[in-house]
């Protein structure tokens, strides 16, 4: 029975060109030590007889998958969605491709998803960091180089690099209250709590602003949603106007957040900014898009996509040399400075 056509060989290729298997191997791997007439004898070979190189078995053989793996807590929120475009986009020039996938929001399923053994396969991973505590971070057992991207100090088992949430919320804080706003809502905040993740974070800054400007607050002001999305966002705007709660400014925990609420303060046909100035959080690209633009603090979006990869890269450099003192340098903890992206939802100074 036929089995169709067999398949070129790099033995095939060296015959041919009457080279050994090291020279074309070279030739086809871009290494240097070939004559160049050696060079284009074998490229032409390689031409002539259709000879394609096969990349995994050739990564295999070389430790390597050219695959990076990113967990994300859901495939479906803008930040995370534009964060994995970025460092696939960087990934490409190198080679390698990015895998992404979802860890869900609670500690469990991060837990999980980041014990997953598929991840062990991969060159390197990435893990946006959302409910996991120091002890499980402690008990993952990584070969693979891993980065952390993530919202709170952690113990520094793995490289990390966070975004500045408490100053990113104080400066978008303190621009509503420069700008003549005294009643701010930080809409999906979080008080009263010792967590360490985003919202509280964010809510963390919002009462320092306060307190450098020396303005009072109204503790009812401070309000939790159960989702950070966009339907919370807007029924919790509904509801402080139902319960007859004023209000002329509002920080938004997240962009998606503020988007909702923009809908809500449309729907109860209260102005934008001339009766409520409107701040997000993540700089999204639909910030540029809505009805008015959305100001919105960037936490460093391009910077923390390049730090990020600059990590890894230096990690799976160590890993591949097979040096143990190399592979053990010490972690490192870095925080991204935010910057407030001023568009169409606040007033002029």
């Amino acid at each position: 029975m036929s089995t169709g056509p067999r398949a070129v060989t790099i033995g095939d290729v060296a015959r041919a060109a009457q080279v050994s298997t090291t020279t074309v191997s070279k030739v086809i791997n871009g290494l240097p030590r070939v004559a160049p007439k050696t060079r284009e004898r074998v490229l032409e070979v390689v031409a002539e007889l259709g000879y394609q190189a096969n990349p995994t078995a050739r990564n295999l053989r070389a430790g390597r998958t050219d695959a990076i793996g990113l967990l994300v807590p859901e495939l479906d929120r803008p930040y995370f969605g534009q964060l994995a475009t970025r460092l696939a986009d960087a990934l490409e020039p190198t080679g390698r491709h990015l895998v992404v996938q979802r860890s869900g929001l609670s500690r469990a399923d991060e837990l999980a998803a980041a014990s997953f053994a598929r991840l062990r396969m991969y060159d390197g991973v990435i893990i946006t960091v959302v409910g996991l505590n120091p002890p499980d971070l402690e008990q993952l057992n990584f070969r693979t180089p891993v980065v952390l991207v993530g919202e709170r100090p952690l113990p520094r088992t793995f490289d990390h690099v966070m975004m500045d949430n408490v100053e990113g919320a104080a400066t978008a804080t303190a621009h509503l209250l420069e700008r003549g706003s005294r009643r701010i809502v930080m809409l999906g905040g979080r008080q009263g709590t010792t967590e360490q993740d985003m919202p509280t974070l964010r809510t963390l800054g919002y009462y320092k602003a306060h307190a450098r400007l020396g303005v009072p607050l109204d503790e009812r002001l401070v309000a939790p949603i159960p989702l950070l999305d966009m339907a919370s966002g807007y029924a919790a705007v509904r509801r402080l106007a139902d319960d007859g709660v004023t209000f002329d400014g509002i920080v938004a925990a997240t962009d998606v957040v503020a988007i909702g609420a923009l809908r809500a303060l449309g729907d109860l046909g209260i102005r934008v900014p001339a009766d409520v100035q409107v701040v997000g959080f993540d700089n999204i690209d639909e910030t540029e898009f809505t009805t008015p633009r959305l100001t919105s603090v960037d936490p460093g979006n391009e910077e923390i996509a390049a730090t990020v990869l600059r990590f890894l890269e230096s990690r799976m450099a160590a890993h591949a040399s097979g040096e143990p003192e190399a592979a053990s340098e010490p972690t490192a903890e870095v925080t991204i400075p935010a910057r407030l992206v001023v568009r169409e939802s606040t007033r002029p100074a």
